[in-house]
């Protein structure tokens, strides 16, 4: 979709990105093409001027190397007919060098290509030649500049007597150099074009992935989806196509409990490096699949949803559901109330109607009888309950599930070895564990031959023990540890809330506190759901 913006132009530059792309690489690449060209002709040059004294310089010492022209030096004069003269203009004729001039050791010319100049000194110094050093050199003489060799020339017996001087004429070194150019021109014109046709190719690519969008644009989206990425109050989490961490705004650190130091070093590192194994980067990592779902993260209740990307990433989004789940646990407390004080008074109801009815039939000790009996049986369960567990909190948690499990016709029980001095640590933790775990037993054991829930609850030191048993089916083995997963439940969910949640809150808080949660089997059958917290008791 093309996201329409304004557009301005800046001093007749192209606005687009991909315009001002392309005519940046046009640019880089003619002045890559110029400089290499330059870099290329500036050793060139020196190396024609080097090859042309390594000619002049090849051809004197082959000349020198005749021993006919030492031996005519020594027998005739400097004149026009002279053979050293003949010998010199053959040589430089066969050569194509500009001069071949042979010197004696006055540096007086015998021979050379203007018969005029025979018998004049040299124009440039013969010295290094005639003390015995070979010379390459380009120097300015009376033929112009020229590319110079200077051999001396040694008679029979190895004595100097002269010298061979040969040059190349500067013009044809210059020539080659500029013959050179046209066709360097030309692998710059093909190496720009090819420079030129790549940058297109890829302007057209920055334009497909920019959707044409200029660089201030694409600036300002930026800037705009950081102010909305660390603005909102949902976690988000983008991920690569590899499953590492490419982006994780505040909110999300927040949720999941990383530290500021901790956000700052794990860009680019695996999600599973960053969170740890654990259903939350199952969820974010796409191992566990769907919509809204559930995950505990620290003291935290998350819903997550993952959105893959076009590049083979992700995107996930966090959202806080800790407080509607503390207020979804306090409903069902006070439903769980309600239904215990509707129990209440459907029974109230009965008793007074049959206390009305021992009256009317003048049965007076009956009555009082009937009203001693109900009247026990409520203080009898307090007073059991209040003698074997002296935290408030609990007690009376337990007293309102008893009378629940009365209502539904399931016995609930404290166990023989139940103890509890009123030294709990965190009583509200230890309230949520237990009303989680009785109401879990309390829906197996529902609809039983012989329903019965048993709550055992023991102090050994500081450590708190906690058993619940039921006379449901029981769990099977190989699922002991799936049922403490966020999600997994096999009830159906109810209308304000999920399902699967609570049994994973009861071993998070219990591994909060450094203990266990575990499901086993009943001595007599069914489940039992041990818990232990250690430094649980003052």
């Amino acid at each position: 979709m093309r996201i329409p913006l304004t557009r301005a132009r800046r001093l007749g530059l192209p606005r687009r990105a991909v315009s001002q792309i392309l005519v940046t690489q046009l640019a880089i690449a003619a002045g890559v093409v110029l400089l290499a060209t330059g870099l290329f002709l500036a050793p060139l040059s020196a190396q024609l001027d080097d090859q042309a004294m390594r000619r002049a310089l090849a051809i004197a010492q082959s000349a020198a190397a005749d021993p006919a022209i030492a031996a005519e030096l020594l027998d005739s004069g400097p004149s026009a007919d002279s053979p050293v003269q003949a010998s010199a203009e053959r040589i430089r004729r066969a050569t194509g060098a500009e001069y071949v001039v042979v010197l004696d050791l006055n540096g007086i010319r015998r021979s050379h290509p203007s018969p005029d100049r025979i018998g004049l000194p040299v124009s440039t110094d013969p010295g290094d030649a005639l003390a015995g050093r070979e010379v390459m050199e380009i120097d300015d003489g009376t033929l112009g500049r020229s590319a110079r060799g200077k051999v001396p020339l040694l008679a029979a017996d190895g004595e100097i007597v002269g010298a061979v001087s040969v040059g190349i004429a500067y013009d044809s070194v210059r020539d080659r150099l500029l013959g050179a150019i046209p066709g360097l021109l030309a692998y710059a014109g093909g190496a720009l074009a090819a420079g030129a046709l790549a940058a297109y190719l890829l302007s057209r690519r920055i334009h497909r992935q920019t959707r044409d969008l200029a660089f201030s644009d694409i600036a300002g989206l930026l800037a705009e989806r950081e102010a909305m990425l660390h603005s909102i109050r949902e976690g988000v989490i983008a991920l690569a196509p590899d499953g590492r961490v490419r982006l994780v705004n505040d909110e999300a650190a927040r949720l999941l409990g990383l530290t500021p130091d901790t956000t700052g070093t794990f860009g680019g590192r695996p999600l599973d490096d960053v969170l740890g194994a654990g259903r939350t980067a199952d969820v974010l990592s796409g191992r566990v699949t769907g919509r809204d779902l559930l995950t505990v993260q620290g003291p935290r209740v998350l819903v997550a949803n993952r959105m893959p990307t076009a590049d083979g990433g992700a995107v996930a989004t966090l959202r806080d559901r800790t407080e509607l789940e503390h207020l979804s646990r306090e409903l069902d407390s006070t439903r769980g109330l309600i239904e215990a004080l509707r129990a209440q008074d459907h029974e109230h109801a009965n008793r007074l109607h049959t206390l009305l009815g021992l009256l009317e039939l003048g049965l007076h000790e009956e009555a009082v009888e009937f009203v001693t009996e109900v009247v026990g049986v409520h203080r009898t369960t307090a007073e059991q309950v209040t003698e074997k567990v002296h935290d408030p909190l609990l007690a009376a948690l337990l007293v309102g599930k008893a009378t629940v499990a009365a209502e539904r016709g399931i016995p609930m029980r404290l166990a023989a070895a139940t103890l509890l001095p009123d030294r709990l640590v965190d009583p509200g933790g230890l309230v949520t564990i237990v009303g989680n775990l009785v109401d879990n037993a309390l829906d197996a054991a529902a609809g039983g031959a012989a329903p019965l829930v048993e709550v055992e609850l023991r102090a050994e030191g500081r450590t708190a023990v906690l058993r619940v048993r039921d006379s449901g089916p029981g769990v099977p083995a190989a699922r002991r540890e799936e049922i403490f997963t966020e999600g997994w439940s096999t009830k159906q969910p109810r209308a304000h809330r999920e399902r699967g949640l609570g049994l994973a809150l009861v071993r998070r808080l219990a591994e909060r506190q450094g203990g266990s949660a575990r499901a086993g089997e009943a001595a007599d059958g069914g489940a039992e759901f041990s818990v232990v917290l250690p430094e649980a008791l003052r």
